[in-house]
């Protein structure tokens, strides 16, 4: 177990220096991206909860205006 950690660990660091990592820039939109995709996620499923909620009242409503008469 002890050398099967100890492989991993060595191979993980000789690929170390292969790694291209992005520049400022590139992370600074790439950040900017995700931000956006969250943002309009969260109002997109925001907008169905509400309108799931609104439709549940509604049915609420329908079927307790039928138990009335």
């Amino acid at each position: 177990m002890f050398n099967k950690l100890k492989n991993y660990i060595k191979g993980a660091l000789e690929e170390l220096p292969k790694v291209v990592w992005p520049t400022k820039n590139q992370a600074i939109k790439i950040t900017i991206i995700v931000l956006i995709f969250c943002l309009v996620s969260a109002v997109f499923i925001a907008l169905v909860d509400y309108g799931f909620t609104e439709g549940y009242t509604y049915l609420l409503k329908v079927a307790g205006s039928f138990k009335a008469q």
